[in-house]
């Protein structure tokens, strides 16, 4: 695929945005993915290509929070085998699926995403129920989320973070920490069988990735609650702009090829 410098350079700082707001509050492919498909991307190389530079972002903030102790790897075990599984079966199975289905699903996904973040109430951890078993957690949040971000991404990391908030009683710290470690699992997982697969554009990726890396590492050193008040409703806002662009690219060429 040919792409123009101005294009390169726009998906530059479209990812170093995007790995910022995900690192802090989740929600980057929300901004990335409606990029690339906007970039004139086909929908599996889009999907495919967001994973490989996403996985630097989330790659980035991980090795931020693992350094400073906030996340222990050997408490993680399970959850990221569970992870790694669920991710590498949602990426596997949307390459089967007919390009022009992923054309009409992913605005409608993208949308469905944004309202929930949209009207989902504040999250808050309820210190006095007992956490998740981390055996169960690791077999229903773990698969079920590594599985849709294998298949489809953006949102997983608040998915997660909301998840070790409401079910393993984390504090916002301890739950964007644990979050960004499963991300990457997941990431890495469905980005190996799309590289088998031969479906990433390296060019754009490559350029995205480094965009990713230093705005993940820039948001992990700002993790705090006030970022969630005024950039989730900026990703919301922007992402359903976006979706609401493709549907409007789509019934265009329907109608044209009625009439």
């Amino acid at each position: 695929m040919d792409v123009s410098l101005q294009v390169l350079t726009m998906l530059f700082f479209v990812a170093g945005a995007a790995g910022f707001i995900d690192a802090m509050a989740g929600g980057g492919g929300l901004i990335t993915l409606p990029a690339l498909l906007a970039a004139g991307v086909s929908p599996a190389q889009a999907l495919a290509t967001n994973k490989l530079q996403s996985s630097f972002g989330s790659f980035s903030a991980s090795l931020y929070f693992i350094r400073n102790g906030h996340v222990k790897l050997k408490e993680m075990g399970l959850a990221i085998v569970c992870t790694y599984i669920g991710a590498a079966t949602g990426a596997e199975l949307v390459q089967r699926i007919d390009a022009s289905v992923l054309t009409t699903l992913i605005p409608g996904l993208l949308i469905s995403i944004s309202l929930y973040f949209l009207l989902a109430p504040q999250t808050r951890r309820d210190s006095s129920k007992q956490p998740l078993n981390p055996l169960w957690f690791a077999l229903t949040v773990g698969t079920c989320i590594g599985f849709y971000d294998g298949f489809f991404g953006p949102g997983t990391g608040s998915i997660f973070a909301v998840c070790f908030i409401l079910l393993g009683h984390c504090n916002l710290v301890q739950a964007t920490a644990r979050a960004k470690v499963l991300n990457f699992t997941s990431n890495i997982a469905a980005l190996t069988f799309f590289l088998i697969a031969g479906l990433p554009i390296w060019k754009i990726g490559l350029v995205m990735a480094v965009g990713q890396f230093l705005g993940g590492r820039l948001g992990a050193k700002v993790v705090i609650a006030k970022g969630q008040k005024w950039i989730r409703p900026l990703v919301i806002i922007m992402c359903l702009i976006m979706a609401l662009k493709l549907l409007l690219e789509q019934y265009q060429q329907w109608f044209q090829s009625i009439f």
